[in-house]
């Protein structure tokens, strides 16, 4: 049996942009949201993972009895801090939009992901990082500690071997690049179009870039004006507050939205002030942001016209062609991690026991000779009592030394768990595997090829 991980969430592929966002959370808030997860028993690490596309836990169940039923506990955990966070009546509510992997297709899951195997950009790179902050924001919480954080680990190896062993990622490719490219495609030749930024973050960024020297001109928006000072010079732009956005938008004609405001930035009675001053001038919105910086009424204006997140599956489509031919390649590297993370996780179900076994073969060992030093014996000096306990570690060592080679070696397959429960009847030993000195001593093996990708 795997580690028992648990993924519960909802994605582009299960829910709207209009679900997506009430779910969604900003850096702000993620303390109190971990702080709920890890305050459950049912749970032992978690980790939350809020994107534009996505917004997901990743947890591990707290074991102590059958693995399936620690699961199925830990999943109904995550579900009501999930409907706390969303403010929902009840779990049922949310149960059309959530889906759930439990075990090894969790780990799956978490190493496709971080590799953009399931973004709706395939080979985006930005979702690596999203992945990488939502990683230090759980650690810095103390959410994760243990095996969940080896997983993630193992996650951003998998996604380093993605981007350098494959042309998944090739090229410029974001969200905000697929939001030009359907811009141009509306507009054809943006030369003669100003294109406003509100935002200046790193999907603003990367709109610039996708940009390039198209735009008969480039402006940016944003509540620092420093920040959007800085964004707007390194490509010959002009900044403005966020303030001014009314005045920007009357002189603009395609705006690209990427704030992360909780709240409307652009408002129905904002553009339709707008429109008159444009007396009817098309005005076209690209809102990439979750949750959504345009208000939906506002496509409703004449002239006016809005596109989410969800509007672009067409253009990524087109952009993906490519791409698909790089996929089994990156699923290949995904299994294959999976395979050698399968076989570490599995082992560790075998080392609590190993050293259970050991500690108690040792204390019977020792109980005998400390009775026969009180009696028979007790005319020995410290140096042969100190052989007699030399010899005691060694016939251990000796006794157990290939019941444990073996036991070691049954950790990759299938029959090491039926092996560790055989030892456990046989020998009495515990489940959670600690011996009769009261603890383990054996650390857990080290898991193969394991790297931290640098910030």
């Amino acid at each position: 049996m795997s580690l028992p991980v648990v993924v519960v969430g909802v994605s582009h592929k299960t829910a709207p942009v209009d679900v997506r966002e009430r779910f969604a959370a900003g850096a702000e808030v993620l303390p109190e949201i971990l702080a709920r997860l890890t305050s459950r028993p049912e749970l032992d690490e978690a980790m939350f993972l809020s994107t534009c596309n996505r917004v997901e836990v990743i947890a591990l169940a707290k074991t102590g009895g059958a693995p399936d039923d620690a699961m199925r506990a830990a999943s109904r955990a995550i579900r009501e801090a999930l409907r706390e966070h969303v403010g929902a009546s009840s779990v049922d509510e949310m149960g059309d939009w959530l889906y759930e992997k439990n075990g090894e297709e969790a780990v799956r899951h978490v190493f496709r992901v971080a590799a953009s195997l399931d973004s709706m950009v395939l080979g985006e790179p930005q979702i690596l990082g999203q992945v990488k902050d939502a990683y230090d924001a759980a650690v810095a919480a103390g959410a994760l500690r243990s095996h969940l954080s080896r997983c993630v680990h193992r996650a951003f190896t998998v996604a380093k071997r993605v981007r350098s062993e494959t042309q998944l990622g090739a090229g410029l490719v974001s969200i905000s690049s697929v939001a030009v490219d359907l811009a141009r495609r509306i507009f054809g030749d943006l030369r003669h179009s100003t294109v406003l930024l509100v935002g200046a973050g790193e999907m603003a960024e990367q709109a610039a870039k996708s940009l390039g020297k198209d735009a008969k001109a480039i402006r940016v928006c944003n509540r620092s004006f420093e920040r959007a000072a800085t964004l707007a010079a390194s490509f010959g732009g002009t900044a403005a507050p966020l303030e001014q956005l009314e005045g920007e938008l009357a002189i603009s004609d395609v705006v690209l939205a990427s704030t992360s405001s909780k709240s409307y930035v652009v408002q129905r009675d904002l553009v339709k002030r707008v429109m008159k001053q444009r007396k009817g001038k098309t005005l076209f919105f690209v809102d990439i942001a979750v949750p959504r910086n345009v208000e939906p009424e506002v496509h409703q204006l004449d002239n006016v016209y809005v596109y989410d997140v969800d509007d672009l599956e067409h253009e990524v489509a087109e952009n993906m062609k490519a791409r698909h031919n790089e996929i089994s390649a990156a699923e290949l590297i995904v299994d294959t991690e999976l395979g050698e993370w399968s076989s570490w996780a599995r082992g560790l179900n075998v080392s609590p026991t190993v050293v259970a076994l050991r500690a108690k073969t040792r204390g019977v060992l020792v109980a005998e000779l400390e009775r026969s030093l009180a009696s028979r014996l007790k005319h020995l000096g410290e140096g042969d009592r100190a052989a007699l306990n030399q010899m005691i570690e060694s016939a251990t060592n000796k006794l157990l030394h290939s019941a444990t080679t073996r036991l070691k070696q049954a950790a990759s397959s299938n029959d090491g768990g039926e092996l560790v429960r055989a030892l456990q009847h046989l020998f009495d030993l515990p489940e959670g595997g600690q011996g009769e000195e009261g603890r383990t001593t054996e650390p857990p093996p080290a898991e193969p090829s394991e790297k931290r990708l640098p910030h």
